[in-house]
């Protein structure tokens, strides 16, 4: 989902720092979430622990070039159900930083449409989860069509987040739409993947409750709403 150097230039990138403003609060809003409901201590020691992750997924795992954009492994439905979405949050940007700080400065003048193409998904994934997934229901028992329900709507929403970067850039033209389409089609790919990976682990952090029912991972997890 990395937008591409040249997507977007000139006066128009201001557009992204607004955006990015944005999407720190969305973030702020969620890790305000998790302090009231884990403490500062749990926020912070989580949120190291997706900003690995997210690096990794990055850095390490397999990541190919396709339109206006990049198709990446992100995750971000397995980091909400395990970690919370202010950790979640947290790591996206942070992990993206870093990044692009240490192994790829070439993106970092999309910094900003690139934290918003993550966080903005990643809220309305969060508000999604609230409505489909019952109270009484801890995460680690979701069902295979809630998963993919939140799976399709945080890459539904980087698709869309991606698109609009391009057309906002490059216009209508019919060559940049055909590179817009061709990013969404290989993307939507990843809802294959997603939410098999989403419930494998869940399924681990099930069987390993005794190492995983504590402040370091979302409480919801393991316990129904209060």
């Amino acid at each position: 989902m990395h937008i591409e150097p040249g997507v977007v230039d000139g006066a128009k990138i201001v557009l992204s720092y607004a955006t990015a403003a944005g999407s720190v609060g969305l973030a702020g809003k969620m890790a305000a979430d998790t302090i009231r409901n884990g403490g500062v201590a749990s926020l912070a020691a989580r949120s190291v622990m997706t900003t690995a992750l997210v690096f990794c997924f990055f850095q390490v795992l397999p990541h190919h070039p396709v339109g206006v954009s990049e198709v990446h492994l992100i995750l971000g439905s397995t980091l909400y159900l395990i970690f919370g979405g202010g950790p979640a949050a947290i790591g996206l940007a942070l992990g993206l930083l870093i990044q692009g700080l240490f192994f790829a400065p070439f993106d970092l003048p999309q910094y900003g449409m690139n934290v918003t193409t993550l966080i903005v998904p990643l809220f309305a994934m969060g508000m999604l989860a609230k409505r489909i997934i019952p109270a009484d229901i801890a995460y680690k028992d979701v069902a295979y069509r809630q998963a993919l329900a939140l799976s399709t709507t945080y890459q539904g929403g980087i698709v869309a987040w991606v698109a609009f970067w391009a057309i906002y850039g490059h216009g209508f033209g019919a060559a940049n739409l055909a590179q817009v389409a061709s990013f969404g089609l290989a993307y939507m790919t990843v809802i294959i993947v997603e939410p098999l990976v989403d419930l494998g682990v869940l399924a681990v952090a099930k069987n390993l409750h005794r190492l995983t029912d504590n402040a370091l991972f979302e409480q919801r997890l393991h316990h129904a709403a209060a």
